[in-house]
């Protein structure tokens, strides 16, 4: 009983000490702002001394795009504004399939089926003229017993010769592949009779 009455007296003896927060006037602002130095301008950029800048990427040279402004501009004005071809293509024509390479062998073999064919009418005329046989051609066997065996030989080489030159200038392409057979053919035949009859003589 005594202790706590000592308590109760300790406690409201004791001073008051609660601590006040000091808040500052509207004065004490506005002198402390009012002491603070003036902040320093901002410079002003004006054109003269602005600096300097890099100067923009130039862009790549486009030859195909030049290339063609180049050509719209060159168009004449009037025209339907379609450029013409620079080159044209050449259409492939019979003239074309005959080159020189074909038009010395088609020489080559028209003077042997020709000579062949003139060996032949030799030979010939010389065994029917010996008594050695007759002629087994009976288109030649009016003409064996003249001279005129030696045009009538011809006629034969002439119209293969216009054959072989005919398949030359064809179209197919396996045809022109075998144009020289006919004059070959040719000489070959006449050249074997006459070779017969040589041997048949001698």
């Amino acid at each position: 009983m005594i202790l706590s009455t000592l308590v109760l007296f300790c406690c409201s003896a004791a001073p008051a000490t609660t601590p006040q927060i000091s808040t500052p006037s509207l004065n004490t602002a506005v002198v402390d702002r009012a002491s603070r130095s003036p902040e320093p301008e901002e410079p002003v950029v004006s054109a003269a001394n602005a600096p300097v800048k890099p100067d923009a990427p130039v862009p790549k040279f486009n030859a195909a795009a030049n290339a063609d402004s180049d050509a719209d501009l060159s168009i004449e004005p009037g025209s339907s504004g379609v450029a013409p071809l620079r080159a044209a293509v050449k259409p492939a024509t019979r003239e074309s399939y005959v080159t020189p390479r074909k038009r010395n062998i088609w020489f080559g073999l028209m003077a042997a089926s020709h000579g062949a064919a003139a060996f032949d009418a030799w030979t010939t005329r010389r065994a029917i003229s010996g008594g050695y046989g007759t002629e087994g051609d009976p288109l030649q066997r009016p003409f064996a017993n003249s001279n005129a065996i030696y045009a009538t030989t011809q006629v034969v080489p002439v119209i293969l010769d216009f054959v072989g030159y005919k398949m030359m200038r064809s179209e197919h392409p396996t045809v022109r592949k075998f144009w020289w057979i006919p004059q070959a053919a040719s000489a070959s035949v006449s050249f074997g009779a006459g070779l017969h009859n040589y041997r048949v003589v001698h």
